[in-house]
């Protein structure tokens, strides 16, 4: 990987990695588009009151303002201070009421951008990342089944990425707030804040937590335990829960909702999904299916993917536009797949030939072989000077560019080409017309490490 960078928690890669980012984008973004979602960006910058309109890391958000003040920037400051998103769902709530008008529900759209958290830098934390989001936003209603299908398109998606077995883990929060209700805890959100942090802190200092903070007593902290214990891959979690022996109209309603996710994670991707009910998601916004998924043999570094069903995350006047959607921490994905060596690029650079110079002359005849072979696709560089061929065979080499072109003009002139494969010596007439290197050498590919 690159060294670390002078400002902490601002990830920089080397050209190579960037080919292994760039292969995990270009995978994600053209999954989405299989799915029919469309593609939207959002300014980097929100009012603070935007952006903490939900209360949530206020410590966290990194403010903006001019070095020099003037009228112009005074103006601005009256209109509201300004901040750096640090997710995309609060812009996306803010766009989508800005831009109702023009918009068609149910709107589904994916977002691949840079987010900014003042957070300690940490393994999969960083200041500044790139996330991809998807979601499916409703005006007024949206039917339960996006809720399904957002699932199998997250699994789909990173199913063809070059990364070890992962788990999507769902629940949801009615089950939980309604189970909460059914053994006297009222305060339903406080519960799953101190629920979310069982992974954190463990099952003893999360009870203690319960009684300390909500005000549980210990047979309440037990129950809630209890229900967080359970994890299938398959509809038992049903049974699991009503042997609890707690009766609630919203429970009954979270357990129906789950196990319909559930009957259709193990019909399209069997031991892909997991009903696991320590699920919390500790935002408030969430109302209803809840996801997180985990990196198996990597589950310390916390979630790549997490998100829920939101009912009311963007309003306007009467309207209300609910949604459901998911978040990829990209950076985080890519800084695990490039610091454990799970994928790789095969070169280095997009260069699949390099036109070499017999002397400073041919550098346009040189172009216009370069030419030829960009219009059929083929990525291709011209030798910056007619160096003895041994130095330019040896400075592709150092790129990682597989093949040299050689031209040359015979006493009755005629010119002559000749492309060689600097990785087997192997060295044969070509057209610049019609040659094309093998399919695995036209541009670079991405796998996964055999390590």
């Amino acid at each position: 990987m690159a060294p670390k960078t002078s400002l902490s928690g601002f990830p920089e890669w080397l050209p190579a990695e960037r080919l292994v980012e760039l292969h995990v984008l270009d995978t994600l973004r053209e999954t989405f588009e299989l799915h029919g979602f469309s593609s939207i960006e959002t300014r980097a910058v929100e009012t603070v009151d935007q952006l903490l309109r939900k209360g949530e890391i206020d410590k966290e958000v990194y403010g903006i303002s001019r070095l020099a003040e003037d009228e112009e920037a005074a103006a601005v400051a009256k209109e509201g201070k300004l901040a750096l998103h640090f997710d995309l769902t609060v812009p996306f709530a803010r766009y989508v009421v800005d831009n109702a008008g023009h918009l068609n529900f149910p709107f589904r759209r994916y977002q691949i951008q840079k987010v900014w958290r003042g957070e300690r830098p940490q393994d999969g934390r960083a200041r500044e990342f790139t996330q991809a989001d998807i979601d499916v936003v409703g005006d007024g209603t949206l039917p339960f089944r996006y809720d399904v299908e957002l699932a199998l398109v997250m699994i789909d998606a990173l199913s063809k990425l070059p990364i070890p077995e992962f788990k999507l883990r769902v629940n949801n929060r009615k089950l939980a707030e309604g189970f909460y209700r059914g053994i006297g805890l009222t305060d339903a959100p406080a519960v799953l804040r101190e629920i979310d942090k069982l992974e954190k802190f463990g099952a003893d200092k999360v009870a203690a937590n319960l009684q300390q903070n909500v005000g549980a007593t210990a047979e309440q902290a037990h129950a809630a335990l209890e229900l967080a214990s359970i994890r299938t891959e398959d509809g038992t979690f049903v049974e699991q829960v009503r042997a609890l022996g707690v009766a609630d109209e919203l429970l009954e309603e979270g357990l129906s909702e789950l196990a319909e996710v559930m009957a259709e994670g193990v019909r399209r991707a069997p031991g892909k999904m997991v009903a696991d009910l320590s699920i919390a998601r500790g935002l408030d916004y969430y109302t209803g299916t809840v996801y997180e998924t985990v990196l198996v043999g990597h589950e310390k570094l916390g979630s790549i993917c997490s998100g829920g069903r939101y009912e009311s995350l963007a309003t306007s006047g009467k309207r209300t536009f609910p949604g459901v959607g998911l978040s990829i921490g990209v950076t985080r994905l890519v800084s695990r797949i490039l610091g454990q060596n799970l994928a790789l690029a095969s070169r280095a650079v997009p260069t699949a030939v390099l036109i070499s110079l017999v002397d400073e002359d041919s550098w346009s005849d040189a172009q216009d072989v370069a030419t030829q072979l960009r219009a059929r696709g083929i990525a291709c560089e011209v030798s910056a000077s007619a160096a003895k061929f041994g130095k330019q065979i040896k400075y592709a080499d150092k790129r990682g560019i597989p093949f040299v072109w050689f031209s040359s003009i015979e006493d009755d002139g005629v010119v002559t080409h000749e492309v060689k494969d600097i990785r087997s010596g192997e060295q044969v007439p070509a057209d610049p017309s019609l040659w094309m290197p093998p399919a695995e050498d036209l541009s670079v590919s991405v796998s996964a490490s055999q390590a």
